[in-house]
């Protein structure tokens, strides 16, 4: 795929288990719209991570969690690796949301830990070719990248994020967010001991939590 020149505005990517979703995730979502000028970010519940423990919650609650907690014009909730179904592979992701958004860029948020490990992903020397890696947390400047991985930011990173909104794909972009500190292990742990999660989650979903006695005996 040649790296033409995009027709319209991009589009972020937002993955992760959401499990629950919260204020954290959204919020970085919203940063980084703002930021790279996105037409809207699709956040997409995986259905079983690759390197890391199932979630807790069903693909379904999850899902039904991360649409309550949006409303659909900006932040979009994305099903289509729990559709898919086996274990979540972001090359699929990014090939399928190619197909569907063939001329918009696509920008896939990441934070820096996934970044140092990009070279363990199924497939990962193929992502650019569907989209731009967006590095949403500043690396560590006191380690060092895997050679192939210097090698590739080397050749395609960018400083100026304009170029992500008139390319297709094929860059990387480091535009460090300052995270909120909350996780979801630690809210899962909050409500399995009985502790308030209030505005740590939007309120539909700890309705919806209470309402599935989700979390009550797992972290």
């Amino acid at each position: 795929m040649s790296n033409s020149v995009a027709d319209w505005p991009p589009i972020g990517i937002l993955g992760g288990t959401f499990d629950p979703v919260h204020i954290g995730h959204l919020r970085l979502a919203i940063e980084a719209s703002e930021i790279l000028h996105l037409s809207m970010v699709r956040m997409v519940p995986l259905h079983q991570p690759n390197h890391r423990a199932a979630p807790v919650a069903s693909g379904g609650r999850r899902f039904e969690m991360l649409s309550a907690a949006i409303d659909g014009s900006l932040l979009v909730a994305d099903d289509r690796e729990l559709q898919r179904g086996g274990i979540s592979f972001t090359f699929d992701t990014l090939e399928s949301l190619r197909a569907d958004f063939a001329r918009h860029p696509l920008c896939l948020l990441v934070g820096a830990d996934a970044f140092y490990g990009l070279c363990e992903w199924h497939r990962w020397r193929e992502l650019l070719t569907y989209g731009h890696l967006v590095v949403v947390a500043r690396p560590d400047t006191g380690a060092e990248l895997d050679p192939r991985l210097q090698q590739l930011v080397d050749t395609v990173a960018i400083a100026d994020p304009d170029i992500l909104r008139h390319e297709l794909h094929g860059r990387i972009y480091f535009q460090p967010i300052p995270p909120l500190p909350i996780s979801s292990t630690d809210i899962r742990a909050r409500v399995a001991s009985g502790r308030d999660i209030r505005y740590l989650v939007p309120p539909p979903v700890q309705r919806l939590i209470d309402q599935y006695q989700l979390y009550k005996s797992s972290v």
